[in-house]
């Protein structure tokens, strides 16, 4: 089981790095990414915390913990700058804040994100059929999250991913221990945004193949 979008308290979470990976991994999760919120104030403590930590994490965990960030509330001419330093810089798992109705989000953040070469476009809100089309063009996944009010959309997104074919990705967005579900949980979100069996064994097969590479590399 996987997730990529956690938040440790280099950004706005309440746990360590280490600490987050030690909860995941005792409930059987097998890779997660630290993404925590970045813009140009922080970006680059973010990055060189997040890639310190993961470096120095042990080969020999049974978790594996790549690093990741979350581009948040970006004027929408600094994605594109911001991706490109993040990925430059040994990121592994570039996430951009969609456009959620459950936040002041720039309208045209999610073109913007799809645009800049991101990995996941996290809780897309009412996500329009042109960005969906973009999000497949580019191999971006698009997030069912577990997040309160962020999830309010995921119906929309599942929905509207599977008849365009879109990869989708289901995601805690956890900031606390609270935040940090067993595996099944993960499934259930997805099963309550109306995906199936095979769509939820299809996504995991879509994830195995994009983090066997990164993995691997």
């Amino acid at each position: 089981m996987y997730d990529l979008h956690t938040h440790s308290l280099l950004s706005d979470g309440l746990l360590l790095p280490s600490e987050i990976a030690a909860r995941y991994a005792a409930l059987g999760y097998k890779v997660i990414a630290i993404s925590d919120h970045a813009d140009y104030s922080n970006i680059e403590f973010i990055t060189r915390a997040i890639l310190k930590f993961t470096k120095h994490w042990p080969k020999t965990s049974k978790i594996k913990v790549l690093p990741g960030i979350e581009l948040t509330h970006l004027p929408l001419e600094q994605f594109k700058p911001l991706c490109n330093y993040a990925r430059k810089m040994g990121i592994k798992i570039i996430v951009a804040h969609g456009e959620s109705p459950a936040e002041p989000v720039r309208k045209g953040t999610n073109r913007a994100a799809l645009e800049a070469g991101i990995d996941i476009l996290a809780h897309p809100g009412l996500i329009t059929d042109a960005d969906i089309k973009l999000a497949k063009l580019k191999g971006v996944f698009l997030e069912l999250t577990a997040r309160r009010g962020h999830r309010n959309t995921n119906a929309h997104v599942a929905a509207a991913g599977l008849r365009l074919g879109a990869k989708l990705i289901v995601n805690t967005d956890s900031h606390s221990p609270q935040d940090i579900p067993k595996p099944a949980k993960l499934a259930e979100i997805a099963r309550k945004a109306g995906l199936k069996t095979r769509d939820i064994a299809k996504i995991y097969r879509n994830l195995g193949l994009f983090l066997g590479k990164l993995i691997i590399l």
